[in-house]
């Protein structure tokens, strides 16, 4: 219960990634949200989600900054 607002702060940058215009800034904000549920993952023990995110952060940041995006 004390980790909640973490949480809440994962959804809530999520979120805001949908209202950007750019597909490489919307990957990154997402890959900061899934850093934030990873370290939510890491104070309530749950390996499943640790390793989700890690993923998904991971792969966000990647392809965010492997190729330029076509206009």
């Amino acid at each position: 219960m004390r980790y909640d607002w973490s949480g809440w702060r994962a959804t809530a940058v999520f979120m805001t990634s949908y209202l950007s215009k750019s597909p490489a800034a919307l990957r990154r904000i997402q890959a900061c949200a899934s850093c934030l549920w990873l370290a939510y993952g890491v104070a309530i023990h749950s390996v499943p989600m640790i390793v989700a995110n890690a993923l998904v952060a991971a792969v966000a940041l990647y392809s965010s900054l492997s190729r330029r995006e076509a206009s």
